[in-house]
């Protein structure tokens, strides 16, 4: 039997470590086919790769790329420096079986990174379809350039696959992630990831994944969904499962009976998830969550001026906005809030705006995360706006340096100040530059969950630490 080593390069652990759900997918849709290995890199950073590899001997490797840089821009930490150095060149020193990347990441930026590691084969988008046949052909000496999605070292230019319509099912997926790697370190420091659907219907300017999973919502079955959360809780007692879908109560009306079908089955489980679309939020909705177990959620609405939503075609007003921030505070879910400013046309009025719902719609015991500055990925309406305005040139790469958008209207130090200023007044607002906090206080925060026994997302507990820093003067 040949065997197939994945290998996740992923070492950002901030804010949390995130499992390889696709990786474990993916060894799921390889089967009894293959001798499967699934190597993380969250934790030990590569330091145990090589010898795996000379131990399992595999016959083809993957590696996944989630992430090419932190989307910060005064930061700019770029991940393929360490993912070169600590994954991809040692292995390829050692031994000559293909290598095949993926990964959203990849997927973003295929030709380019095709180029910079020397990978033999590249998967764009899903590869749970297209990955056992390239693996099939390869071993029969058979043409590939008829793959969909498919990338080779002859031919790096092709970038098929980025926004096609994908058709097959969701149903029936269990990723297993604690079976397919030591699951121990995610355990008091992470989640368990659960994917509800694949592809998203909306069409913000900036995003990239009706690009990578196809702009078709495929969902799962709420049955699927509650037995996969039951019986890895069985197994592992104590986690929080998060949810990871783009947005998790579209289309309408699933995301309730997601919850229906969890209560129903008495399942006692933390939960949390990613965006909630404003849209499609209403009582009901948040009523369900809390009977189901949802401890946190994410709510990313960008910004809440009427222009900028329009202009990043949110495809919700700011009534939703406001409707749900209501909803929010009503029911008392702890949430983080996401903004981003400088994107096309945005001025300081525009910002004010977004700070005034902030003050007035959000909960100070709730975190506001603010970002400046819009990461411009290739394929993505703001790519054609930011080559329109001449920001960049006809077909220019944003692989490296990453480019960002900021609008015309509004100065970038400018912006910069004005974020300080609102994180300065607002103990709960954190601008991207701060998110890491210090390492005294969360040692603080840690102490105080301890003594009091808090259940309490981790980021309230930081909250209240930081405003009585701000009195006590130490920050």
């Amino acid at each position: 039997m040949k065997r197939v080593l994945l290998v996740n390069t992923n070492l950002e652990r901030a804010p949390y470590p995130v499992p390889p759900l696709g990786l474990c997918l993916l060894a799921d849709a390889l089967g009894a086919r293959y001798e499967v290995k699934i190597y993380d890199g969250v934790f030990d950073g590569g330091r145990n790769l090589i010898a795996l590899v000379r131990e399992f001997n595999p016959d083809f490797i993957g590696f996944s790329i989630r992430n090419i840089d932190d989307v910060v821009m005064d930061r700019e930490i770029f991940y393929m420096d360490d993912i070169l150095e600590k994954f991809i060149r040692p292995v390829k020193k050692i031994t000559d079986v293909p290598v095949i990347l993926g990964g959203s990441g990849f997927s973003i930026f295929p030709a380019e990174l095709m180029a910079m590691t020397g990978a033999d084969f590249g998967i764009v988008g899903e590869a749970e379809a297209v990955l056992p046949v390239l693996l099939d052909r390869i071993q029969q000496h058979m043409d590939t350039s008829d793959l969909p999605c498919l990338i080779t070292a002859k031919s790096p230019e092709v970038q098929a696959g980025l926004g096609l319509e994908y058709s097959a099912p969701v149903q029936g997926r269990f990723a297993g992630i604690d079976r397919r790697i030591d699951f121990t370190p995610y355990l008091s420091k992470g989640v368990y990831s659960i994917q509800t659907k694949r592809g998203c219907a909306h069409a913000c300017i900036y995003c990239t994944y009706p690009l990578i999973e196809g702009r078709k919502f495929r969902m799962r079955s709420p049955s699927d969904i509650a037995t996969e959360i039951e019986d890895a809780h069985q197994r592992l007692g104590y986690i929080t499962f998060e949810f990871v879908d783009s947005t998790f109560n579209d289309p309408e009306g699933h995301a309730e009976s997601i919850c229906r079908e969890i209560i129903s089955r008495n399942i006692k489980v933390r939960l949390r998830t990613m965006g909630i679309n404003p849209r499609h939020a209403n009582e009901q909705l948040f009523e369900l969550m809390l009977r189901a177990g949802f401890v946190q959620i994410d709510a990313t609405p960008d910004s809440a001026s009427p222009r900028i939503l329009k202009n990043l075609c949110k495809g919700f007003d700011l009534v939703s906005i406001e409707r749900m921030a209501l909803m929010i505070r009503k029911f008392d879910i702890p949430t983080m809030w996401f903004f981003l400013f400088g994107g096309p046309g945005e001025d300081e009025v525009t910002f004010r705006e977004t700070l005034d719902f902030i003050d007035n719609f959000i909960d100070p015991a709730d975190l506001v995360y603010m970002n400046a500055g819009l990461r411009i990925y290739p394929r993505t309406p703001l790519y054609a706006i930011a080559e329109k305005e001449g920001r960049i040139a006809a077909g220019q790469t944003v692989f490296r340096p990453p480019v960002y958008y900021y609008s015309a209207n509004i100065a970038k130090n400018r912006l910069d100040q004005l974020i300080r200023q609102a994180a300065l007044l607002r103990h709960n607002c954190i601008p991207a530059l701060e998110t890491a906090p210090l390492p005294e206080m969360v040692a603080e925060a840690v102490e105080i969950r301890k003594i009091h026994q808090l259940e309490e997302p981790m980021f309230r507990t930081l909250l209240r630490i930081r405003a009585k820093w701000r009195r006590e003067g130490k920050i």
